[in-house]
């Protein structure tokens, strides 16, 4: 992703969009690949086969990728000075609640239609490919008008806000239908949190030198997020019996806390201008 962007200035939001897309196309075929294999060679041998999905993918990346930019001639693994910028360090915090709840849906949507709404188990994974493969649309639309009208931050924000409203609604899902709603358009706007992040976290740095290590540090804050945040809901559903209100609450909560920090962002940066494109 930090390659990505020291190559574009004019179109870097589309550019990163595209290349994020990857991460939807790999939503479909993983779990296509997990469901009709694991029956039938078995645990060990399903993993190899992703591994070896993976390996053959990573090749490519390795054998056409190159720098534009000649690498820094010395540096920290961390540049310290980019937590004195308070909206650097907003976005970070925001983005780390954001991913915090973000793929709690993800996990447990199955599960959910499974034991909740009582569709099969065929139906519970064409759930989780529809709330991946949609996001092929929701990691370039709001990329597009990033570069064409918005600007990256100003784009993130509504899909943050909007993400936690639909995780409050989660909660009013009772039927087939609802499920599948829910499905769609969450995993239109998650989508575009998604592919946003990257894009905007380049544009807050100045100098493409340090885009990798700024880069590197936003993924790396915000990995612990994705890291913690299933198991904290998968405790939240135990905790409350089987049910997933708790868990829909708490992922909501932190979804929209991520909306209103990245507004914090965004004043820390541009002050009360509604119109500043940034």
């Amino acid at each position: 992703m930090s390659l990505i962007s020291t190559y574009f200035s004019k179109n870097r939001s589309m550019a990163i969009g595209i290349a994020a897309t990857g991460s939807a196309t790999g939503g479909l075929i993983f779990p296509a690949i997990v469901q009709n294999l694991l029956p039938k060679i078995g645990f060990g041998w399903t993993v190899r086969v992703l591994g070896f999905v993976m390996l053959a993918c990573s090749s490519l990346s390795v054998a056409f990728l190159r720098t534009r930019l000649p690498p820094r001639k010395s540096g920290s693994l961390v540049e310290w000075g980019a937590f004195k910028e308070v909206t650097y360090v907003l976005y970070c915090v925001g983005m780390f609640l954001n991913f915090w709840g973000l793929y709690f849906a993800f996990y447990y949507v199955g599960a959910f239609g499974r034991n909740i709404i009582g569709i099969s188990y065929a139906d519970s994974i064409s759930l989780l490919l529809l709330m991946n493969g949609i996001g092929i649309i929701g990691r370039l639309v709001p990329n597009y008008l990033s570069d064409r009208i918005f600007g990256p931050l100003n784009t993130i924000i509504p899909f943050a806000f909007v993400s936690g409203i639909m995780m409050f609604a989660w909660s009013g899902v009772h039927s087939t239908g609802g499920v599948w709603a829910f499905a769609a358009i969450y995993g239109l706007f998650s989508a575009g949190i998604q592919s946003m992040f990257p894009a905007t976290l380049s544009s807050l740095t100045t100098d493409m030198k340090k885009a990798g290590v700024r880069m590197g540090m936003g993924f790396s804050i915000v990995s612990f997020a994705c890291l913690t945040g299933p198991p904290l809901a998968g405790a939240l559903i135990q905790k409350d019996h089987g049910r997933y209100l708790y868990a829909q609450m708490w992922a909501g909560a932190t979804l929209i806390c991520g909306g209103l920090t990245l507004v914090m962002a965004r004043i820390a940066k541009t002050g009360f201008k509604i119109k500043q494109r940034i």
